[in-house]
């Protein structure tokens, strides 16, 4: 049996985001196409690799199995990248966040990163954990202490949300909310609105960005973080902070990779940053 490492690479993509409408946003191709794609490779091994349903997708025994052969591969084949790549930068520092986080970091990049950097980065955005011990992931940003014997974590602060509204027209004049389906919906902050706010929900949008632009047209309020409703002219922070919703905010990553120097240089520069906006994240300054 002959696996095409391009099927292999798209197989560790829904693995690692646990369904195919994350992995489109890494792969580039639409759901329809992921599905078939897994769908022949599953033929190819002659086993299911996937428990399939709406939450998203579990990995199968034989699931499991590829997972941990596939990640030799792709090792392997980021060993003979980095060797053809040459002076470009030997290590590649996974970081993995959520959306308005991953898009924080983003905004800080020459904080983070500069091309004297003997190291690349690559974010790894998702609604759920990324799998650090199994080197998914390098640094990952999280709302709690890790609890894996084999992970290291430092606490850098404190994350609140709140309700936001946009123009005073349609939805918010009218009091009625927009949340989020697919994915999104099973993080707090949505299940949160749910539970208080179900029955004024008038629309739904599956991609977090969708959302920030909906209630900043008037189609109704949200739950935000403040470090996204305060740093954005079209927001208006419409009641306090939501107490059930305050979480910590930790940096984690693996106990041996948090000795590597490239790991340690952006583990360090990425909690200075956060600290310096730990007003920011914690909902008590509305500077950028």
């Amino acid at each position: 049996m002959s696996i095409d490492w391009n099927d292999l690479r798209l197989f560790l993509d829904v693995a690692r985001l646990g369904g195919l409408s994350a992995a489109t946003q890494t792969t580039k191709l639409s759901a329809a196409t992921l599905g078939r794609r897994i769908t022949a490779l599953e033929k190819q091994v002659g086993e299911p690799l996937f428990h399939r349903a709406q939450t998203g997708y579990t990995l199968t025994r034989a699931g499991d199995e590829l997972l941990r052969r596939a990640e030799e591969v792709e090792l392997a084949m980021r060993a003979l990248q980095r060797w053809r790549d040459g002076e470009i930068g030997d290590r590649v520092v996974r970081i993995s966040a959520g959306t308005w986080t991953s898009d924080f970091l983003s905004q800080h990049i020459d904080e983070l990163w500069n091309v004297s950097d003997p190291f690349r980065l690559e974010f790894v955005t998702a609604y759920e954990k990324v799998d650090i011990g199994r080197r998914n992931a390098d640094i990952g940003v999280r709302s709690d202490r890790p609890t894996e014997p084999n992970l290291a974590g430092q606490q850098v602060g404190r994350v609140a949300h709140a309700l936001y509204g946009g123009k005073l027209i349609n939805g918010v004049a009218a009091g009625l909310f927009v949340g989020m389906t697919g994915e999104g919906a099973s993080i707090q902050s949505s299940r949160w609105l749910s539970a208080h706010h179900g029955d004024r929900i008038v629309i739904r949008a599956n991609n977090a960005h969708s959302v920030r632009e909906l209630v900043a047209a008037g189609a109704g309020l949200t739950v935000m973080p403040c470090f996204v409703g305060d740093t954005d002219p079209r927001l208006v922070r419409v009641a306090n902070r939501i107490a059930e919703l305050e979480t910590d905010q930790w940096l984690v990553c693996h106990n041996e990779e948090r000795h590597s120097r490239e790991v340690r240089t952006v583990l360090d520069r990425m909690a200075k940053l956060l600290r310096a906006h730990s007003a920011l994240f914690a909902g008590t300054s509305r500077a950028a």
